[in-house]
């Protein structure tokens, strides 16, 4: 057999990861259409943080390169494609970045290649849309003179306890035998092991229920912090005393977003309706979810009447921007519902994280960051996001002697809070 050359399309929080995997045993490229990214990288840095200065510029030492130009990829001949699959602004799974990258790797396959994707999709996304837009660029035949398989993301940005070698892959190909190739590139840098799936659709259909179900169970605490605010119960409180049972799954109230979880529902949801199945469970989860940064707001506005807090112009402070904790990633934050919502009372709000990158939040969501930590009093502080350096500031020095603090993230004792999700 030829000797494997790996080309990674898409150098994000997924793309950049396995690549620099890849690299400790193939010949390996990276391809990003952002000039200014590959020139990041190629200088040993990866402002996104999933990769060390250390393993970057080894990998590069090494042999890794990353380029922006097709003419380096095309003496690969296993292209892995990890770009992102978002929704429009209406929910709808926006498969453009899909179809540009498919297209890129039709106009330099050659005969027996072989294309992974590893962009979350719904079912029949990889054989049904992409493959046709490779057929259609390079003019050869699908399974006769290339070859597909798909192998979900399982990347967690921001965590480095499990990086990309040690989270088990699931693997899939478009024949049996390409199948059990796809398994063995990725078995032999994977130190978790690999799942061969049986098909690319059921490859593609577990990655994308395994954040519906995230999301779904997220959604079900969420609405059980509405429900027992009601009731003057805490529910950091009940879902305490819930986990003393054995199989009791603990998840927690919050705001729902980034590239995942807060997208993924959508894919599946309208692969059911095109197949004439409204999923109620699924889309009631998003509805539930999408919804928590406005109840944030009023919940923190609530909580300063009782107060006799002045809200109209009073001062406020929103901790965190990204959307996870310890990670720059601000992709479908819902931390600008939060925002937003509060914008309508006629705040006078700032933001402050540490960890994004002020231009970026400018440009996607038009909000000014602080970029020190303001020195002055609020009326409120809200904690929106569980950053580390959040979680040993002093918040009470930040806030005026009849204030708010209203904790999304149940991360301070609740005794130094009025209020949390």
């Amino acid at each position: 057999m030829r000797e494997t050359k790996i080309c990674v399309i898409g150098l994000g929080y997924v793309g950049l990861p396995i690549a620099r995997l890849f690299s400790t045993k193939y010949k390996t490229v990276g391809f990003d259409i952002c000039e200014s990214r590959v020139d990041a990288l190629m200088k040993g840095h990866d402002d996104m943080l999933e990769v060390s200065d250390e393993l970057l510029q080894t990998a590069i030492k090494n042999g890794f390169v990353c380029t922006s130009s097709v003419e380096d990829i095309k003496d690969c001949n296993f292209y892995v494609v990890a770009v992102p699959t978002p929704v429009d602004k209406n929910n709808n799974p926006d498969l453009t970045p899909l179809y540009s990258a498919s297209s890129i790797v039709g106009s330099v396959m050659n005969p027996g290649d072989v294309v992974v994707y590893e962009s979350t999709v719904y079912p029949g996304v990889t054989e049904e849309e992409c493959v046709p837009v490779i057929e259609k660029v390079s003019g050869l035949v699908f399974n006769k003179d290339f070859f597909a398989g798909y192998s979900p993301e399982r990347i967690n940005p921001g965590d480095k306890l499990h990086p990309v070698e040690k989270i088990k892959k699931v693997t899939s190909g478009s024949t049996p035998e390409i199948g059990e190739y796809i398994n063995e590139v990725y078995g032999s840098v994977l130190e978790a092991g690999t799942h061969l799936a049986p098909s690319i659709k059921v490859a593609e259909a577990a990655k994308v229920i395994e954040n519906s179900q995230r999301d779904i169970n997220i959604a079900f605490v969420n609405e059980l912090s509405k429900i027992f605010n009601k009731l003057g119960i805490d529910t950091y409180d009940v879902l305490e005393a819930a986990s003393t049972k054995w199989n009791f799954l603990p998840f927690m109230p919050g705001l729902v977003g980034g590239h995942c979880i807060g997208v993924d529902p959508y894919y599946l949801a309208q692969c059911a309706q095109r197949h004439g199945y409204n999923p109620e469970i699924i889309l009631a989860g998003r509805r539930m979810n999408d919804g928590m940064g406005e109840y944030a707001a009023n919940q923190t506005v609530k909580l300063m009447m009782k107060k006799g807090i002045q809200v109209l112009d009073s001062s406020i402070l929103i901790l965190g921007v990204t959307f996870k904790e310890n990670c720059p990633d601000v992709r479908n934050t819902r931390v600008v519902d939060l925002y937003n919502s509060l914008k309508e009372y006629n705040l006078d709000i700032k933001v402050y994280d540490p960890w994004a990158d002020p231009a970026v939040v400018r440009e996607h969501y038009g909000i000014e960051l602080e970029r020190t930590l303001p020195q002055e009093k609020f009326d409120a502080v809200v904690l929106a996001v569980a950053h580390d350096q959040f979680k040993v500031m002093d918040i009470h020095s930040m806030v005026k002697t009849n204030h708010v603090i209203y904790d999304i993230k149940g991360i301070l004792p609740k005794n130094m809070v009025d209020g949390r999700l």
